[in-house]
């Protein structure tokens, strides 16, 4: 399947209206987007394409501004995690038509809460963006991914994978009042956002070792 989605993103060569290939790999928290996403890098790396990896991560908003609505809103979660503003303006814009192609992956440390300031990268034309994260087909970005990939995985399964990773990342249980915040938000961007209507292609990442694709939008 990794292959399949390296070939039909491998096929697209460098244009002036799209100097760079933007793909979106989105999904809920424990759908397995980052390994996804560097899965699909190698391979596509493997074609001989040039890679940009980035995560939506290095674009969170201060805690003033995530949890301006309480801790526990779903609301706060869906609508203040991520500036996007920030994040077209470092990363997505610059490698669009007509751009400098000079980019900045991150432009906040979640951890330390404060912005970070990196030197721009230069991009190659050609190249391929990569970037994994939640709510990446939230209105205001549509417009920008070439390509994008919905992770579909159940709160079932998703759930107990993200707290597989160990202390600090929640309950397993789906139902427990501190993943509300996290499920609440991301009903919120389904009702939304309808990121699978959207989506170059829908993946079935339920089973991490058996995917498969539920329906692309090409056609192929």
């Amino acid at each position: 399947m990794l292959a399949e989605l390296a070939a039909r993103l491998g096929a697209h060569d460098a244009q002036p209206t799209r100097p760079v290939l933007r793909v979106a790999v989105d999904g809920v928290d424990g759908a397995g987007k980052t390994t996804f996403a560097g899965e699909l890098a190698a391979s596509l790396r493997s074609l001989g394409r040039e890679v940009i990896r980035a995560s939506v991560d290095g674009f969170h908003n201060p805690r003033a501004v995530r949890y301006r609505l309480g801790r526990d809103s779903p609301q706060g979660f869906y609508r203040d995690s991520y500036d996007y503003a920030g994040l077209r303006q470092a990363l997505l814009d610059p490698l669009g038509p007509d751009s400098s192609l000079r980019y900045r992956k991150a432009i906040f440390d979640v951890d330390a809460d404060q912005s970070v300031s990196q030197p721009p990268l230069t991009a190659q034309p050609g190249s391929i963006l990569i970037m994994d994260g939640l709510f990446l087909h939230r209105p205001e970005l549509r417009g920008v991914w070439d390509d994008s990939i919905f992770l579909r995985v159940d709160f079932a399964v998703s759930v107990p994978r993200g707290a597989a990773r160990g202390p600090g990342f929640g309950s397993p249980d789906p139902a427990a009042q501190s993943n509300r915040r996290y499920i609440g938000g991301n009903e919120l961007y389904f009702r939304e956002a309808d990121p699978e209507k959207w989506a170059g292609v829908v993946v079935d990442n339920n089973d991490l070792n058996a995917p498969f694709i539920v329906s692309d939008a090409s056609g192929s």
